[in-house]
């Protein structure tokens, strides 16, 4: 079985990552996606909302889509959430599943920050996703990748619909584009906080409980 993980904070869950969570997995036939929505994360923003409702927005928002699973695997984990510890779960919970991290490119460029990047690295595969303002190009400067400049710009003109390279550690890397939207879990939170409206930029259901729940507003 193939199985994409979309990991993030979610705060809150929008279109952009639904859509591209599907994008992906019809492109690269995955059987399933699961939505990881992080639990206390290392570097936690001061507007981060509490882990219990990013985890229900996203059960909200995918519950429609029968090849969408959340799951609470950091939501309920107590102290920090680090990438590396999730996968070694996952891994253990099931298997013979081969594994895909799905991520931006700009939290690609950003693993030889995180907790035991190189062991991240060799516990799975990865897709790396277009995202609006960021270039496949800069991923010339990714430590792991090695690929010739001219492949990545070819991404980012169209030209390619996508580029697979391994690692060092035999696990593969995807670089594929998709659809971009230009919705962002920040603007949605500024317009939250300015009492402007979120509709058509998350499901009627997350907006809904955002506001049910009093998200996202200045506290008094």
């Amino acid at each position: 079985m193939k199985i994409g993980i979309f990991g993030g904070t979610f705060n809150p869950i929008h279109y952009g990552h639904l859509r591209s969570a599907e994008e992906v997995r019809l492109a690269f036939g995955l059987d399933r996606i699961f939505f990881v929505p992080s639990g206390n994360p290392p570097l936690k923003r001061k507007d981060l909302a509490d882990a219990g409702h990013r985890y229900n927005m996203v059960n909200l928002a995918a519950r429609d889509n029968p090849f969408f699973e959340v799951l609470d695997i950091e939501s309920i984990r107590s102290g920090k959430s680090y990438t590396v510890n999730t996968l070694e779960q996952l891994l253990k919970n099931y298997a013979d599943t081969d594994f895909y991290f799905i991520l931006g490119v700009d939290a690609f460029l950003d693993i030889p920050h995180w907790h035991e990047p190189l062991k991240i690295l060799s516990l799975v595969n990865f897709i790396v996703i277009s995202r609006p303002g960021k270039n496949f190009v800069d991923l010339f400067h990714s430590p792991y990748l090695g690929l010739k400049r001219t492949s990545l710009a070819s991404l980012d003109r169209g030209e390619t619909a996508s580029v697979t390279t391994v690692l060092q550690s035999a696990k593969r890397v995807a670089l594929a584009a998709v659809t971009p939207i230009g919705i962002s879990s920040t603007e949605i939170r500024k317009c939250v906080k300015k009492g402007a409206s979120i509709k058509y930029l998350l499901p009627a259901e997350v907006e809904s409980y955002i506001i049910s729940n009093n998200l996202y507003r200045e506290k008094n």
